[in-house]
């Protein structure tokens, strides 16, 4: 098989014989019905080539649609008129750097047309043109906007200025407000529109940006469209078997052991109450062509401005990933240093992973290991001050996989003296205690792998343990205390039968009691009990 890495046109993955997962069904479905659509994934999702698809199905190039599901289902094949904009090319950090792409936009759409533009309003000069086009070809148009977004999350959160009619603002506003006055074209030019399709990371912008027209459709978190980006379970099992055979074969593990690696390190992604199961695409096709499981997304990039605002946040990840929320706190508005969440949700940092229909409440978590993995080791970067401590991790890691908990509580208590001072300064013992926790829980979640599991306070008949470390061979249960005995901690070990889950279990099972000391940073007490 050859897999279309990098490729994003629909008709050179057609015409090269390429790997293309049939989502041509879902394309038809939503085309049918006339109006503006907006749809949020994370990047490199598969919304460029979505857009792509869109673009050759509306003119009615059935020829590249050959033996695809929406082959069997149109019947007309008519050509639309196709406006495409993609965002992505450019750089908006300086200020008209947006305007010049509009700009360019507009003026081959002008040329192709015949337009003599008779307003410097960009939304009206596009108004014109589609207008123009409408009357030209007697078919209604269709405008789709790729990564609608990216001139607003270049510049969000940088303190960039620019100054229009005299007056200086932040730019992130500035491109808001060009952006909000250019789509406002879709209410004006209603009667020449026949489909209108956005794709971003984010909605955030939604409650500003998108108020200059009326009635747009965000299908991002509707569950009949789940599957439109990403990789599904049965897409997965269906187009990929050969492909998971081969590099089961290359990795010398069954077929079964990948495949639940596969789950592990690259699924897990939700994006509505259907709870359905999407692969990264990006990821899953590198690994097939590449013979090897690797974390390809989060190595492709992290995004800039997400790194700034968690740098301006007082929240820390343990405690947005251990509550629930409404749609409206994660979903549908723009993320602010205060609250974050919108921001690491949109950008597919976190993914739904629990709905409670009855108080219409979500759980968010990490979708997968990969992002986990990489996510916590930026965050842990910024906040121990350190480059790598995902090097720390690796090795302590490795004691725990070979049974040493002696060593481990060297490794960690080595790290834990590595920490600048600065980090655990605070005000009284709540707040050394929470520095603590966030410090160890940075520390053990960076631990995974895809062949461990970290629990943070897992629940037993009696309590919830601090943490709990399962290896393929061992299971460490964790206890902490702040400036306490670490007898303390292993006598609520054994009190509260943290243990009794395992009593079957054919792994070994240590208990570990663990008393952090606030003046020196360190490990001031330690217990083994192997139970």
């Amino acid at each position: 098989m050859q897999y279309p890495i990098g490729i994003q046109d629909f008709a050179s993955i057609i015409k090269g014989g390429l790997v293309y997962v049939d989502k041509t069904a879902l394309v038809y479905d939503l085309s049918k019905t006339k109006g503006v659509y907006f749809l949020s994934r994370p990047r490199r999702f598969g919304k460029s080539l979505l857009v792509s698809t869109f673009k050759y199905y509306f003119e009615g190039r059935r020829d590249l649609f050959k033996g695809l599901k929406i082959d069997a289902l149109e019947k007309d094949w008519n050509c639309y008129p196709v406006f495409e904009m993609d965002f992505n090319d450019s750089n908006y950090l300086e200020a008209g750097a947006l305007e010049d792409t509009i700009n360019y936009y507009l003026t081959k759409w002008e040329e192709r047309y015949g337009v003599e533009p008779a307003s410097s309003q960009a939304g009206r000069r596009f108004a014109d043109v589609l207008h123009r086009a409408h009357e030209k070809t007697g078919k209604p148009c269709v405008v789709l906007v790729d990564e609608y977004d990216k001139p607003m999350l270049d510049v969000l959160d940088t303190g960039r200025k620019a100054t229009a009619d005299g007056n200086e603002q932040l730019l992130e506003d500035r491109n808001r407000d060009v952006l909000k006055a250019f789509y406002s074209v879709f209410k004006l030019a209603d009667a020449d529109l026949r489909f209108v399709f956005l794709t971003g990371v984010t909605r955030f912008a939604q409650v500003s940006v998108f108020s200059g027209f009326n009635n747009a459709r965000d299908i991002s978190m509707n569950p009949k469209y789940d599957t439109i980006c990403g990789i599904s379970k049965d897409e997965l099992d269906s187009d990929f078997a050969s492909s998971m055979a081969v590099l089961a074969s290359t990795l010398e593990l069954p077929v079964d052991e990948v495949r639940r690696q596969f789950q592990q390190k690259y699924d897990g992604y939700h994006f509505s109450t259907g709870m359905t199961d999407i692969y990264n695409p990006f990821s899953l096709l590198n690994a097939f062509s590449d013979g090897d499981l690797k974390d390809y997304w989060f190595a492709s990039g992290t995004p800039s401005y997400l790194i700034r605002l968690l740098n301006h946040s007082d929240e820390n990840i343990q405690d947005i990933i251990g509550r629930t929320y409404e749609a409206v706190e994660f979903a549908d508005y723009r993320a602010t240093v205060e609250a974050p969440v919108p921001m690491i949700y949109q950008s597919g940092y976190l993914t739904i992973k629990g709905y409670n229909r009855e108080d219409d409440e979500y759980k968010l978590d990490f979708p997968n290991h990969e992002v986990a993995s990489g996510f916590l080791a930026i965050l842990a970067s910024g906040y121990f001050h350190t480059q790598r401590p995902s090097n720390w991790a690796t090795k302590m890691k490795k004691a725990l996989h070979h049974g040493k908990p002696e060593a481990f509580r060297s490794l960690l208590n080595d790290f834990l003296a590595s920490i600048p001072y600065s980090v655990r300064q605070g005000n009284g013992e709540k707040s050394h205690e929470r520095q603590f926790q966030y410090s160890v829980y940075l520390i053990m979640r960076l631990i995974g792998s895809c062949r461990d599991t970290v629990y943070r306070e897992k629940a037993s008949s009696h309590g919830r343990a601090d943490c709990v470390i399962e290896t393929p061979k061992y299971v460490y249960i964790f206890e902490y205390k702040l400036d306490r005995p670490a007898a303390e901690a292993m006598q609520q070990i054994h009190d509260r039968g943290y243990a009794e889950p395992y009593a079957h279990d054919s792994r070994e099972v240590y208990a570990i009691a663990c008393s952090f000391s606030s003046e020196t940073g360190t490990i001031s007490d330690w217990e083994v009990s192997r139970e």
